[in-house]
């Protein structure tokens, strides 16, 4: 299973951004080949992010290559600069 973590440092609304991504990408990345979740966060200060879980690095890849395109067509008012973008292998699982 892979990761992709999206982190924004410069939001005006992470709500606004959270609430456009959960009927925009949100169902995008659903229909996309080894989707397994799509998480929106606040952290606070006007930084906000997502996490989404893929079965392969492939469809992650694929999936952040659809993510940057949707954000930059969908969330400029709302962001400030590029995403910090981490992909990488989950290699330990605790959930209940």
């Amino acid at each position: 299973m892979y990761v992709v973590i999206r982190k924004f440092n410069h939001m005006s609304s992470v709500a606004e951004a959270a609430r456009r991504a959960e009927s925009g990408i949100g169902q995008l990345l659903k229909q996309s080949r080894g989707f397994q979740g799509y998480y929106v966060f606040d952290a606070g200060d006007g930084v906000g992010g997502s996490v989404t879980m893929f079965d392969t690095r492939e469809a992650a890849i694929a999936a952040n290559e659809k993510a940057s395109a949707w954000v930059r067509a969908s969330l400029l008012d709302v962001i400030d600069g590029e995403p910090e973008v981490t992909i990488g292998e989950v290699l330990s699982v605790v959930s209940t």
